[in-house]
């Protein structure tokens, strides 16, 4: 029996232990993160308060835990924007290699890569005004071409088998073989690319609310809790340490797991990891 590679097994022991606390939060927390208690501001971890409080007396640990939600959701909901729209968008491309559809698509892709989403984040809040939706689709616009790209890459070879040629000899047209035989060849890749485009989408999500372009107040978020923490980084510095610890935490994971899921799901790299 192969034996997954250890970085998988890390990787998703530590980003399964951020993503049941934000399933957790859903239905409880040690205290509620809605309320201001200023007599309890700033105290250090105790029974009560494992983590402490914050500046306005809310429990760090239930900011944490929802926080996650936060990122998570904003993540997911980016990168399925991304494979959504394109992965269809490369098999489009790669269908049509040299023709005119394929260069609509990339160099539509070129276009969007000319923006980084923090970018696309500015230009959308200036016009809708901050939020976590807004967050979203700035980071799943920038997520379509990476994914585009991916997809047409990896379609482009599979295209010359023979397997192909014999199904377009039996009368199959290009989405149908897109379909039935190109996307299951490549989902393996496509799999491991989410899960970098996942971390990734955790930083981003983190930067956008830092500046204040992510979820608003009351909704915490990890970004949002270091943007607060930094007046308060020489008196208070665990204000800033947890929610970046999270952040490097769930970002390690996702990497972690990623590395191990190209390990496992292709044969040709694996490296005889423990």
């Amino acid at each position: 029996m192969t034996r997954l590679p250890l970085a998988l097994i890390l990787g998703a022991a530590l980003s399964g232990l951020f993503l049941s606390a934000a399933l957790v939060s859903l239905f409880w927390v040690p205290h509620a993160i809605d309320g201001v208690a200023i007599a309890s501001r700033l105290q250090p971890p105790s029974g009560a308060h494992l983590l402490g409080t914050d500046h306005l007396g809310r429990d760090m640990l239930s900011m944490l835990m929802v926080g996650a939600q936060t990122s998570i959701a904003v993540a997911v909901l980016a990168v399925g924007i991304g494979v959504c729209l394109g992965v269809p968008l490369g098999l489009a491309a790669a269908a049509n290699r040299g023709g005119w559809l394929d260069e609509i698509i990339m160099r539509g892709n070129d276009l969007i890569f000319a923006f980084p989403s923090l970018v696309i984040a500015i230009l959308i809040t200036a016009r809708y005004g901050p939020s976590a939706t807004n967050a979203i689709l700035a980071i799943g616009i920038f997520n379509i071409p990476v994914f585009a790209r991916v997809a047409r890459g990896a379609a482009l070879p599979i295209w010359t088998r023979d397997f192909i040629r014999a199904a377009q000899t039996a009368g199959k047209g290009r989405i149908r073989i897109s379909a039935e035989h190109i996307l299951p060849n490549i989902l393996n890749l496509l799999i491991v690319q989410a899960t970098i485009q996942f971390s990734l989408g955790i930083l981003a999500e983190a930067a956008l609310s830092y500046v204040g372009l992510g979820a608003q107040p009351p909704t915490p978020s990890w970004g949002r809790m270091l943007s607060e923490a930094q007046t308060m980084i020489y008196t208070n510095p665990m204000l800033a340490v947890l929610p970046g610890l999270a952040i490097v935490g769930m970002v390690l994971g996702l990497n972690l797991m990623g590395d191990g899921l190209r390990d496992a799901l292709d044969p040709r790299l694996r490296r005889g990891r423990a």
